[in-house]
């Protein structure tokens, strides 16, 4: 038995020696990479559900709505006794089954144009290493998806916010407000059409706006179309690549996520013209290897899922649009604008900040049991002040568990000690 003046020699070895010698420190890259708004409060939801309270999750865009027949039958019927790895653009047959959906749609494509990706995520990383070099500047509206500015931050490149405001219902800025934010080292302009987290659509004239001022100053436009389906208008969304004369200028970003409610099935597509752009992001694809099989199966049964699937799911997601914009019109000190498509709604509440007030939901509030999860608007914007008193909203439950939400949502906008009054919000 060691003596008492003996204990420090029984330490573990392991021990004692990070105690002589520094820790090694993490990358400044990964410090200023920041928490995602919309997963960041978890921790806060996973306690409020030890407690017993029932939560109503519409912080994150996960739809309830069935995927298709057509998925489940072609992943049951694989015949596969083992999974292999596939073409890193992904299988032939998935990439010329999808550049024949997007030619039915107007959008003229060819399967070599279409690269399938471990989702849209994926898709706009590959985007932004291929298009630009560290250093470089890209234009877009905010708010914007938050993992925006993740990405660019992973491929070094620099964000250059357009602000749209609620007021206005974030519409797209004019061209001029584009053009004032141009520098020497502007490579790109991306946009979200439909948009999240604003569900706003830019018609054709403001995007012949963007295709004008590309092939003027010879910039990429990107744009994540993933939510164009979802679209609550009388109009089609135009895609960038039915813009003329972007043949080496227009990259589309696209997912079954949404369409097909298939967010863990991890399918996107990069889409563009540009056979640099294509033979360059296709070296970052084979660094992965390959996305995966399983999954291209099912999306290949998935698209034959017939018209009358995404007629439903789009009617469905317009009746909940108008039952949240409804309920939140009619509560004292809230501004909801007109949501033209996607499902969500970036919408300002009389509160004094965001992030408390999201988090107060979780750790102190319930109505009867139950509350609601919503993403603080802070980590929409480059600078968060800007969203200090907006939330996203995703109307992403079915309409009896929405109205249920919306309950929680007006008893906690009562009682809330972070109140503010509306009137002196707006002089502020």
């Amino acid at each position: 038995m060691a003596r008492a003046g003996d204990m420090r020699q029984s330490r573990p070895f392991s021990d004692r020696y990070c105690m002589l010698v520094p820790m090694p420190k993490v990358s400044e890259r990964s410090l200023k990479m920041p928490a995602s708004p919309i997963r960041r409060l978890m921790p806060f939801a996973e306690e409020a559900v030890r407690r017993g309270t029932v939560i109503y999750h519409l912080n994150i865009g996960q739809p309830d709505v069935e995927s298709p027949r057509e998925f489940w039958d072609a992943v049951q019927n694989t015949g596969l006794r083992y999974l292999e790895y596939t073409h890193s653009a992904g299988r032939t047959d998935l990439r010329e089954k999808v550049a024949a959906r997007y030619r039915d749609m107007g959008i003229e494509v060819e399967a070599s144009q279409v690269m399938v990706c471990t989702a849209g995520s994926e898709a706009l990383a590959f985007a932004m290493m291929a298009c630009l070099n560290p250093g470089d500047e890209v234009i877009l509206p905010e708010p914007f998806y938050a993992n925006y500015l993740s990405f660019a931050m992973s491929a070094g490149v620099e964000i250059m916010p357009l602000e749209t405001r609620i007021e206005d219902g974030f519409a797209l800025p004019a061209v001029s407000e584009f053009r004032a934010k141009l520098t020497p080292r502007t490579k790109a302009i991306l946009i979200n059409n439909p948009g999240n987290p604003t569900g706003t659509i830019y018609d054709p004239a403001q995007l012949d706006g963007l295709r004008q001022l590309a092939l003027e100053r010879n910039l990429f436009l990107i744009s994540d179309e993933v939510y164009r389906e979802f679209n609550y208008t009388s109009s089609p969304v135009l895609s960038i690549l039915q813009l003329e004369g972007l043949d080496e200028h227009a990259v589309m970003v696209d997912s079954v996520s949404k369409r097909f409610s298939l967010c863990g099935a991890r399918i996107g597509f990069l889409v563009s013209r540009n056979k640099a752009v294509n033979e360059n992001a296709l070296k970052y694809a084979q660094a992965r290897l390959a996305p995966p099989l399983l999954e291209q199966l099912g999306v290949l049964g998935a698209l034959d899922a017939p018209k009358s699937y995404f007629d439903q799911v789009r009617e469905e997601y317009r009746t909940r649009r108008d039952l949240l914009v409804s309920r939140l019109r009619a509560m004292s000190g809230v501004v909801c604008p007109l949501i033209d498509g996607a499902f969500y709604a970036m919408v300002e509440l009389p509160i004094d900040d965001s992030d408390r007030f999201c988090r107060w939901l979780l750790e102190s509030f319930d109505h009867r049991g139950e509350t609601v999860m919503l993403s603080p608007a802070t980590g929409f914007y480059s600078r968060p002040e800007l969203g200090l008193r907006q939330v996203r909203i995703a109307y992403v439950l079915e309409k009896d568990k929405l109205n249920r939400a919306m309950d929680c949502l007006e008893a906690a906008l009562q009682t809330y000690p972070g109140r503010v009054n509306v009137t002196a919000a707006a002089k502020s």
